[in-house]
């Protein structure tokens, strides 16, 4: 057996364009994969679904090299491998678009391309062939344009031609549809379905099982680092599919009306702001108001002011006073903490790091915003206390640990979202902001937690979600206004408007001041 093999063009007739047997990978507290096995041919789009901590991210990392598997044989167009580096998967044929994009903001399209490229490259002549890749592709790029001014689809573009331009025989897309526009969306799956008739195959990870059904030709579906299925998706249903994930019926949100007084908790009036970030969006003359016993989400695309919106709205960064008002009251000019005494709580994007300490034990992290909750007595804290708290709010939002003592970089991104959505309701707010509330989130857990914003909500609490998915938006929401280049459009009553509709919005195309619904319309 070689190391790496020469690339072939394509595999010998008959044979598979990758073909994994027996793969383990084992970790000290955890198996992550274990004996996995996957076929793939040529020119196949295949999904690998699975919830959060399934085995995926691992697997596709042992695809390309990033890690190395403790047994198991990889075949590649007919001969069998070791891959020992992402280098060597580039050579072989494989790239990978990462969740996550790394590129450097103050460098032009070209430039971060070239960073990625493993053999010596003229500029000019790198340029062009982004063009040329790009409009062929039907992903237009201009090679000379500095990222920080692309949007975020833009720069999604950026990490696929830079794929492309290494011409691979397997792409490997994680989550790539979590920052696009509907529309957008649609552009992707053309110019995924022309690269599989070309002859590459595709290996797609998405939660979104209505994706999975409309492009994917076959699925394999993990459970707990195993492979426990596989699935023709067109064949299947979103709920068969996440059946087949989770291993039980997905559950359905209940939305019930509200029947109290919907009276405005959380008013915004125009708020203007200027970001400490020479990258970031001017807020212009925001305004917008969450009324009890609803939930008003924000739809958009990452980068369009999200960010400075939610800094000003939780305290991060103050402002002028009359900006912002709960129960009428001015609070604009408060910091985090004074507006979390006043009722508002806060759920941030980022999980670790933001939300959560990840060294510290979920007790010590149950302090870090309900220290006030009898967790901290005359400047001590009281650890008996936070256990207590961090126990109550483990049991009572299903999160799955070791128990209050447990590190919060231990838990999955769902057990771990779970957990600060408690941390916070615990709190027994009138106002909550929830940012990107199950993002990366696999859909047994996603459904929780929607279940629970919305009994929130019915219990009189107002929420203002934050979320860059759009059926989500539709499923939990009230009303939904767009966030585009900083200006906030009408809030409009979900069952007026639609997917296509908030597409539109989200690429700055809001509808006139005449079509905001009057303020009683979800009442």
């Amino acid at each position: 057996m070689t190391t790496i093999p020469p690339p072939f063009s394509s595999p010998p007739p008959g044979a598979l364009r990758l073909e994994l047997t027996g793969i383990t990978k084992r970790y000290p507290s955890v198996v992550a994969n274990d004996g996995v096995q996957l076929k793939v041919a040529p020119g196949e789009i295949h999904a690998v679904l699975g919830e959060n901590g399934a085995g995926k991210s691992t697997l596709m990392k042992i695809i390309y090299g990033a890690v190395q598997a403790d047994a198991g044989q990889i075949q590649w167009n007919g001969r069998e491998v070791v891959i020992a580096n992402p280098s060597e998967a580039r050579r072989l044929g494989i790239g990978m678009v990462f969740q996550h994009f790394s590129l450097f903001e103050t460098l032009t399209v070209v430039e971060n391309i070239a960073l990625a490229l493993d053999e010596p490259f003229d500029l000019k002549r790198l340029a062009e062939r982004v063009r040329e890749v790009s409009t062929r592709y039907g992903l237009p790029l201009d090679p000379d344009r500095l990222v920080h001014s692309l949007s975020v689809g833009e720069r999604q573009r950026v990490e696929i031609v830079r794929c492309l331009l290494q011409e691979p025989q397997l792409l490997i897309l994680d989550e790539p549809t979590s920052v696009l526009t509907p529309q957008a969306v649609q552009k992707l799956f053309e110019t995924l379905r022309r690269l599989a008739a070309e002859g590459v195959s595709i290996l797609y990870i998405s939660h979104k099982l209505h994706e999975i059904q409309s492009l994917c030709h076959s699925a394999t579906v993990m459970r707990g680092g195993k492979v426990t299925g596989t699935a023709t998706p067109s064949q299947e249903t979103p709920a068969s599919l996440a059946r087949m994930m989770i291993g039980r019926e997905l559950p359905v949100c209940e939305v019930p009306a509200y029947t109290g007084e919907a009276l405005p908790v959380l008013t915004v009036s125009k708020l203007s702001m200027i970001p400490d970030d020479p990258f970031g969006t001017q807020l212009k003359d925001i305004d917008l108001e969450v009324r009890r016993g609803e939930i008003l989400g924000i739809a958009g695309i990452s980068g369009n002011g999200q960010a400075e919106l939610l800094a000003a709205l939780s305290g991060e960064a103050p402002g002028r006073a009359e900006a912002v008002k709960l129960v009428g009251l001015p609070v604009g000019h408060l910091d985090a903490g004074k507006r979390r005494k006043r009722g508002l709580a806060f759920v941030p994007e980022e999980r670790l790091g933001r939300g959560a300490v990840p060294p510290m034990s979920l007790a010590d992290n149950a302090t870090l915003s309900a220290h006030a909750q009898g967790l901290v007595k005359k400047g001590f804290l009281r650890p008996k206390a936070a256990w207590e708290f961090a126990k109550t709010c483990i049991q009572r939002f299903d999160v799955r640990c070791g128990g209050p003592g447990a590190a919060a970089r231990s838990l999955s991104g769902g057990n771990l979202q779970k957990f600060i959505v408690g941390r916070e309701i615990m709190q027994k707010p009138i106002a909550m902001v929830v940012a990107q509330p199950t993002w990366g989130v696999d859909v047994g857990a996603a459904a929780f937690l929607r279940q629970t914003l919305i009994d929130l909500s019915r219990s009189g609490v107002a929420i203002l979600v934050v979320s860059e998915e759009l059926e989500e938006l539709f499923e939990i929401c009230d009303r939904i206004a767009v966030l585009a280049e900083g200006r906030l459009g009408p809030a409009v009553p979900k069952a007026h408007t639609n997917a296509e509709k908030i597409g539109m919005q989200m690429s700055g195309l809001f509808t006139s001041a005449t079509d905001r619904e009057p303020d009683h319309a979800a009442a």
